[in-house]
């Protein structure tokens, strides 16, 4: 469908607390990115006087309540609010439709507590990111299928910006003024919120909002979107079973996390894991042994400081049998977490570098230098990569750690086992032969080399049955994992006869 020149790429309805809003997806011929124009019910002026009344009215009959409002996400008390707000309404105003009750009540929740039209944006599953740079510049958001569009809002006034930004932080607990201008917190619902004020950002306040899926990302999710293979899962799986340790990198927005946390599930349910994050990004099946750990900031007395190296040393204290931390950035961390390695531990993590063999650099440079023998003790590092023309995630390389002798010295490469080929977009075994990990896991394992081919395609049919039956939930996908270590021969039966996923239950 195309109007002057402007054609409908995609269209969709969004609803946040009851305001009904329509995306459509628009490229125009005059700009050079994409546009998502959303609509929501227009308000007109006697409606807004009304409200702006009851705004009033509940500030002077319930002061204590609108304050507790002002520093809370509690759904009750938001319940509560929009109640009474319709109650109000239909008072002054009856007759109308309760669609329209309903619509200006959540208007208005919005704007006394929230975001504005901020909030309709966030409840779209389909963005990632959202973005306002100032108050002269439309918003921007980055979208899961088509990158980064400019949307038709704009945000009224800088200190509109500034209002929205000194309410998020009053939710979490926080202050940003002109002598604290910078903001970063993770909101109640996961999503995490960075805000600037001028003149710290020169042209404006800013506010960044980047989305937490409320439902996490699986390996099925990654497998059905190509973002990984069958074999590459099957092989990692393997690696993760007979407590191989990786590293997950990639440059920003490559999907580092969520590349962690899909593999996750497939750590043996017998076994204590530990997460160290600054935010609250890994979700784990609720079947497995977990404890989650998070790092928190300075007060505004400069008090109460936990950091990454505080838990990692702590969390050494703990027994754990899998470690995993959300991101390495600093020389303490990295010491921890490969000592941790090097005395046995099993550890995932995350880390900044766009190849595998960027990540060793990093580690035996400054500022982090660590020895080469305790980079050595690392297995793997899958690089999750995001291509910049299509958007899409894949991972680019899995490679392996390997010490080579070149010219009589030692020194630490990458052999790549699988790479991603942009070309046919599959992501292939490479001719490279394993010169590490199939020593390792035929040690650790005690299985031949033929035994764990055999193995490899067992966990392929496990992955194939998962896609059949459509599995997208984080729990289910750890119940099959469970099952294929507790129950391996009824699992397989299972599959065989291609049963129902919630026969996994009674197995």
């Amino acid at each position: 469908m195309e109007t002057d020149g402007v054609e409908i790429i995609d269209h969709y309805d969004v609803v946040s607390d009851g305001i009904s809003a329509k995306v459509r997806i628009l490229r125009v011929p005059s700009k050079f990115t994409m546009s998502y124009h959303i609509t929501t019910p227009v308000i007109d002026q006697s409606m807004n006087a009304v409200l702006t009344e009851i705004r009033a009215q509940l500030i002077k009959e319930n002061p204590l309540k609108i304050q507790q409002l002002s520093q809370s996400t509690s759904e009750q008390l938001k319940r509560e609010f929009l109640d009474i707000v319709q109650k109000k309404l239909q008072t002054i105003i009856p007759g109308m439709q309760e669609k329209a009750y309903i619509e200006l009540s959540a208007t208005l929740l919005h704007e006394m507590f929230g975001l504005g039209i901020v909030e309709v944006l966030d409840m779209d599953a389909n963005l990632e990111e959202i973005v306002i740079n100032d108050s002269r510049n439309p918003i921007m958001v980055y979208h899961i299928k088509y990158g980064w569009l400019e949307t038709n809002i704009r945000i009224e006034s800088e200190s509109k910006i500034e209002s929205y930004s000194q309410q998020i932080a009053r939710k979490v607990g926080r202050q940003i003024t002109n002598l604290n201008p910078l903001l970063d917190a993770q909101l109640p619902n996961g999503d995490r919120v960075n805000a600037t004020l001028y003149p710290i950002s020169t042209h404006g306040n800013t506010l960044d909002i980047r989305k937490f899926r409320a439902e996490p990302w699986t390996i099925i999710d990654f497998l059905k979107r190509k973002t990984v293979s069958k074999e590459l899962v099957s092989f990692i799986w393997q690696a993760m079973q007979y407590e191989l340790s990786f590293l997950v990198t990639g440059g920003t927005a490559a999907g580092k996390t969520s590349m962690l946390n899909v593999f996750l599930p497939f750590i043996p349910p017998n076994q204590r894991i530990i997460t160290i994050e600054d935010t609250n990004e890994l979700v784990l099946p609720k079947y497995m042994h977990w404890v989650p750990m998070l790092t928190r900031q300075k007060n505004a007395e400069g008090k109460g400081e936990v950091t990454m190296l505080d838990l990692l040393l702590n969390s050494l204290r703990m027994r754990p049998d899998r470690l995993v931390v959300g991101e390495i950035r600093k020389k303490e961390d990295a010491q921890t977490l490969f000592e941790a390695m090097m005395t046995g531990h099993s550890v995932y993590a995350t880390m900044h570098a766009e190849t595998a063999q960027q990540v060793v650099k990093r580690l035996i440079s400054e500022p982090i230098d660590l020895p080469e023998i305790e980079v050595s003790t690392l297995d793997l590092v899958i690089t999750s990569f995001r291509q910049r023309r299509s958007g899409v995630r894949r991972v680019l390389e899995l490679a392996e750690i390997v010490e080579r002798q070149i010219s009589g010295m030692t020194e630490l490469k990458t052999n790549n086992l699988f790479e991603w080929k942009p070309r046919t977009d599959t992501i292939e075994r490479t001719i490279n032969t394993s010169q590490k990990i199939s020593n390792k896991l035929a040690l650790y394992s005690g299985l031949t080399s033929e035994e764990m081919v055999t193995d490899l395609k067992e966990k392929e049919l496990v992955l194939q049955w998962m896609i059949d039956s459509n599995m997208d939930n984080v729990n289910t996908i750890g119940l099959t994992a469970s099952n294929y270590y507790a129950n391996r021969e009824k699992l397989m039966q299972l599959i065989k006869d291609k049963g129902d996923p919630s026969q996994l239950e009674t197995i």
